[in-house]
Protein backbone atom coordinates (compact mmCIF):
# COMPACT_ATOMS: atom_id res chain seq x y z
CA UNK A 1 0.00 0.00 0.00
CA UNK A 2 1.28 3.25 -0.85
CA UNK A 3 2.00 5.61 2.07
CA UNK A 4 0.18 8.83 2.98
CA UNK A 5 0.89 12.04 0.53
CA UNK A 6 -0.64 15.37 0.97
CA UNK A 7 -2.45 16.53 -2.06
CA UNK A 8 -3.74 20.59 -2.83
CA UNK A 9 -6.94 21.61 -3.72
CA UNK A 10 -6.99 23.94 -7.01
CA UNK A 11 -8.70 27.08 -7.36
CA UNK A 12 -12.17 25.16 -9.03
CA UNK A 13 -12.02 22.80 -5.69
CA UNK A 14 -10.29 19.50 -7.34
CA UNK A 15 -8.21 17.11 -6.14
CA UNK A 16 -5.39 15.20 -7.92
CA UNK A 17 -4.95 11.37 -6.91
CA UNK A 18 -1.55 10.71 -7.96
CA UNK A 19 -0.92 8.66 -10.62
CA UNK A 20 0.11 5.55 -8.37
CA UNK A 21 -2.54 5.36 -6.38
CA UNK A 22 -4.12 5.80 -9.36
CA UNK A 23 -3.25 2.89 -10.56
CA UNK A 24 -2.83 0.82 -7.83
CA UNK A 25 -6.48 0.93 -6.81
CA UNK A 26 -7.36 0.56 -10.76
CA UNK A 27 -8.80 4.27 -10.88
CA UNK A 28 -9.69 5.31 -14.84
CA UNK A 29 -10.41 8.47 -16.18
CA UNK A 30 -14.85 8.85 -15.95
CA UNK A 31 -14.56 6.75 -12.85
CA UNK A 32 -17.79 7.64 -10.12
CA UNK A 33 -16.73 8.02 -6.28
CA UNK A 34 -19.56 8.00 -3.98
CA UNK A 35 -17.93 11.04 -1.12
CA UNK A 36 -18.93 10.75 2.71
CA UNK A 37 -17.63 13.93 4.79
CA UNK A 38 -17.71 12.43 8.41
CA UNK A 39 -15.86 14.21 11.57
CA UNK A 40 -13.17 16.52 9.22
CA UNK A 41 -12.29 13.25 6.91
CA UNK A 42 -13.59 12.87 3.58
CA UNK A 43 -14.21 9.41 2.62
CA UNK A 44 -14.47 8.29 -1.04
CA UNK A 45 -15.56 4.95 -2.49
CA UNK A 46 -15.47 4.00 -5.88
CA UNK A 47 -18.75 3.59 -7.15
CA UNK A 48 -19.27 0.05 -9.00
CA UNK A 49 -22.27 -0.47 -11.48
CA UNK A 50 -24.26 -3.51 -9.10
CA UNK A 51 -24.96 -5.38 -12.41
CA UNK A 52 -21.40 -5.62 -13.36
CA UNK A 53 -20.84 -7.36 -10.02
CA UNK A 54 -24.07 -9.51 -10.86
CA UNK A 55 -22.80 -10.28 -13.98
CA UNK A 56 -19.23 -11.25 -12.81
CA UNK A 57 -20.82 -13.61 -9.96
CA UNK A 58 -23.10 -15.38 -12.72
CA UNK A 59 -20.25 -16.24 -14.73
CA UNK A 60 -18.37 -17.50 -11.85
CA UNK A 61 -21.26 -20.05 -11.02
CA UNK A 62 -21.41 -20.60 -14.49
CA UNK A 63 -17.86 -21.88 -15.13
CA UNK A 64 -18.25 -23.79 -11.82
CA UNK A 65 -20.72 -25.75 -12.98
CA UNK A 66 -22.86 -24.38 -10.91
CA UNK A 67 -26.05 -23.23 -13.15
CA UNK A 68 -29.18 -25.18 -14.51
CA UNK A 69 -31.11 -23.74 -17.72
CA UNK A 70 -34.47 -22.78 -17.72
CA UNK A 71 -35.62 -25.60 -19.44
CA UNK A 72 -33.73 -28.60 -17.25
CA UNK A 73 -36.24 -26.50 -14.24
CA UNK A 74 -39.04 -26.73 -15.91
CA UNK A 75 -38.94 -30.22 -16.50
CA UNK A 76 -38.11 -30.88 -12.91
CA UNK A 77 -41.08 -28.73 -11.69
CA UNK A 78 -43.18 -30.49 -14.25
CA UNK A 79 -44.26 -27.20 -16.36
CA UNK A 80 -44.53 -27.72 -19.94
CA UNK A 81 -42.86 -25.51 -22.41
CA UNK A 82 -45.21 -24.07 -24.94
CA UNK A 83 -42.47 -25.92 -27.90
CA UNK A 84 -43.53 -29.09 -26.54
Amino acid sequence: MTSSVAVRVDNKGRLTIPQAIRQQLGIEPGDTFFLQPEDGVLRFAKAENPFDILADLANAEYEAGRTTNLRAVAEEMGVPIGDE
